[in-house]
């Protein structure tokens, strides 16, 4: 008996929390391994977020909430991208879900139908394509080139659309690679996309307050506001506020897409918790102050790391520019031998060799589209990522020419 269901065939799980399993593997036969694979941020949640949920669950909000999202929430949520984004946004024109994830699940299993295509500029999260396949459509990812900041360009976007596009991803500050996006940029390629009336575009913003070197971050809907009609702005409180385990996310955009989101989400898990909900609302309309430590934490981890790495031949980092991501380029230690005699023959084999010789867990950049790469997380302590960084090091090091 066949089990699986065969639109599972094209689908991978995901890496990073794959090699997430493979350094908890290795450290339970007693071995010291620094896990760079999952990003998440190592503060703790702020106090009185976990307050607020405490205390709803005591008040006895444990109940279904509308699936939507609470009223309270939502109107937090457009409250929020009026002050921070000067985005006009009403109740109706807004959801909540678990996670910024499965916001984006729901709006691809609303509009996708079998061979619609996404354009997934790369490097690109790791779930998008996986996603974009597990709903019948078809990935279709641009290369975006260190050279070219990892940034998608108008003429990159205009060669990758076709009669079949159905949806263009922006994710900025970019996962994996940090990239920023200034409002000319994305205005380019607005212009681009005001000729192609059927593309919907989803902007990813779950990064938005991780962002350095004083840049300001500009929304991909007010830089281009006249595609209002047709943009799905996807944000949540897990990065900012440290809430990766709270699920909670949300996103804004068009009536009738919002609309179509919220039924599937009311056939599947129904609602986000209650006290999740409360939560949320408590990180949203409460102090603040945390998101600049945090963001100001995050930068100075990015200095680090970039240091570190420049130190060591054969990788390249040029400074993210956001987020919570180095994504090293190593194509200088493709073809060179390990101790053991083995070739590296691409980023998944340098990875491999990174957690079997230096004990540290990172992805490859096969993952994400663009190779020859790897991600580490820089969202942990400074001493950890010091040691992370020497462990490379001397791995790197401990490399020969091949023969």
């Amino acid at each position: 008996m066949t089990y699986v269901a065969g639109r599972l065939a094209a689908v991978k799980p995901s890496a990073s929390m794959a090699a997430s399993m493979a350094a908890k593997a290795l450290r339970a036969t007693g071995v010291d391994v620094i896990d760079l694979g999952l990003g998440e941020p190592d503060f703790p949640t702020p106090p009185h977020v976990a307050e607020a949920a405490h205390a709803a669950a005591l008040r006895g909000e444990t109940l279904y909430t509308a699936s939507a999202g609470t009223p309270a929430l939502r109107a937090a949520v457009a409250e929020k991208f009026r002050r921070e984004n000067g985005l006009d946004y009403g109740p109706d024109d807004i959801v909540v879900a678990n996670g910024a994830k499965q916001i984006i699940f729901n709006a691809l299993m609303a509009t996708l139908n079998d061979g619609d295509e996404a354009i997934l500029p790369a490097p690109y999260f790791v779930s998008y394509p996986e996603m974009v396949k597990l709903l019948g459509g078809a990935p279709v990812t641009p290369i975006c080139s260190a050279e070219a900041g990892f940034r998608l360009t108008p003429e990159v976007l205009e060669a990758a659309i076709t009669p079949r596009t159905k949806w263009l991803f922006l994710n900025a500050p970019g996962n994996p690679s940090g990239a920023v996006y200034s409002a000319a940029e994305l205005q380019a390629l607005g212009a681009v996309l005001a000729r192609h009336p059927q593309i919907l575009i989803l902007s990813d913003e779950i990064y938005e307050h991780i962002i350095f070197d004083g840049r300001a971050f500009v929304s991909f809907g007010k830089a281009c506001p006249e595609l209002k009609s047709r943009t799905l702005i996807v944000n949540g409180v897990a990065k900012a506020y440290a809430m990766t385990g709270w699920r909670v996310g949300y996103a804004a955009g068009p009536a009738p897409l919002i609309k179509a989101m919220n039924t599937v989400q009311s056939q599947s898990c129904t609602s986000v918790a209650a006290p999740m909900q409360a939560a949320a609302l408590a990180a949203l309309t409460g102090p603040q102050d945390c998101v600049g430590a945090f963001r100001a934490a995050f930068e100075r981890r990015r200095d680090l790391v970039v240091a570190g790495v420049a130190q060591i031949p054969g990788l390249t980092l040029p400074p993210p520019e956001g987020a919570f991501y180095a994504y090293i380029g190593c194509a200088g230690l493709i073809g060179k031998r390990t101790p053991k005699g083995d070739i590296l023959t691409d980023d998944v084999a340098v990875a491999n060799y990174l957690l079997a010789e230096g004990h540290v867990s990172s992805v490859p950049g096969s993952a994400y589209g663009l190779s020859p790469f790897f991600r580490i997380s820089t969202a942990t302590s400074d001493a950890v990522l010091t040691e992370a960084i020497a462990r490379i090091g001397r791995a790197v090091s401990a490399l020969s020419e091949a023969k």
